[in-house]
């Protein structure tokens, strides 16, 4: 039967399971004995498939922004408008069961900032990843930009305060003047529309 080989598939479980258990515990409590005890393996097994400390935290920060893009950027309608496809994506994202793991996303978000020598794989794809996937051919990269800033500056807000009658209240709000948004030949002709730019290497 075609599939990964066993080996790479349990690699992945493994990964999984540990990005499932920083999400419950936090990074701080991303150390060997107790990660290896709580899922069941032995710390030889943890090492032997991270390496070390560092590559494990490097691991979680790559599947967590992957899982995230993915299951954001998933769409049942491709030609739907910025606005709908804005609003469709903050459901996803704030969502109250996926505070968790948005919590540690910001987490990690900051700790790769904070050392951006050792987690630049993280910071080169945390913006450039959703860019690609949300950018439409017309607009170039500033409307994916928008909606990107928005997304998470609302999401870190509502993380923070809790507020989500005020914070609903602001997306609706963006989603609205976004839907009566000139159309996109205005836009251009007006000069607010760009092509994509080339990003600049780390």
């Amino acid at each position: 039967m075609a599939g990964r080989p066993v080996n790479q598939q349990r690699r992945d479980e493994l990964l999984d399971a540990v990005v499932a258990y920083t999400v419950d515990h936090g990074l701080a409590a991303l150390t060997w004995r107790p990660l290896a005890g709580a899922l069941g393996v032995t710390p030889t097994t943890l090492v032997h498939r991270f390496g070390s400390k560092e590559r494990m935290i490097q691991a979680v920060q790559r599947r967590l922004r992957e899982r995230i893009l993915d299951e954001t950027a998933a769409s049942d309608d491709g030609d739907a408008d910025p606005s709908a496809m804005a609003r469709r994506i903050w459901r996803r994202v704030s969502d109250p069961s996926r505070e968790a793991e948005f919590r540690l996303f910001f987490a990690v978000y900051g700790q790769a900032l904070q050392t951006p020598d050792v987690f630049g794989d993280f910071l080169d794809h945390v913006i450039a990843d959703p860019l690609e996937a949300f950018a439409s051919p017309a607009e170039g990269e500033r409307g994916a930009t928008l909606v990107i800033a928005m997304l998470r500056g609302l999401l870190l807000d509502l993380l923070t305060t809790g507020d989500r009658e005020r914070v609903e209240a602001a997306a609706e709000a963006y989603f609205a003047s976004q839907a009566d948004a000139p159309p996109i030949e205005a836009a251009k002709k007006s000069g607010v529309a760009q092509p994509p730019r080339e990003r600049p290497h780390r």
